[in-house]
């Protein structure tokens, strides 16, 4: 048991950095995004994003009807992209409580 106590390392702990919110995202921001969790589709539907200047705050106001006027008419391709947007609207909501919890305890 002494053994695993010495072998704690000395740095001390740091928070991962938060990410950029994305409500900032540029084009390219999303782009990235895209690349990352729709690379499926990114080489089919990139460059619609970017011709119609697609930022992060754009990005998560979008409908599936959205995505249809974008040129997504793969109904499936559509509602693969769909989904990964409205996991990012998610992980943007629930960071947004956090912060609001740690700003004011008892208050949320």
């Amino acid at each position: 048991m002494v053994e695993e106590s010495s072998y704690q390392s000395s740095k001390p702990k740091t928070r991962a950095a938060r990410p950029k919110p994305i409500y900032l995202w540029t084009v390219q921001d999303v782009q990235t995004w895209l690349k990352r969790h729709c690379s499926d589709f990114s080489p089919l539907y990139g460059h619609k994003f970017e011709e119609h200047e697609i930022t992060g705050r754009a990005l998560v106001r979008i409908s599936e009807g959205t995505l249809l006027r974008l040129g997504i008419d793969n109904p499936l391709h559509r509602q693969e992209v769909w989904r990964e947007i409205t996991k990012l609207r998610l992980k943007s909501d629930i960071l947004e409580i956090r912060d609001l919890e740690r700003k004011e305890p008892g208050m949320v």
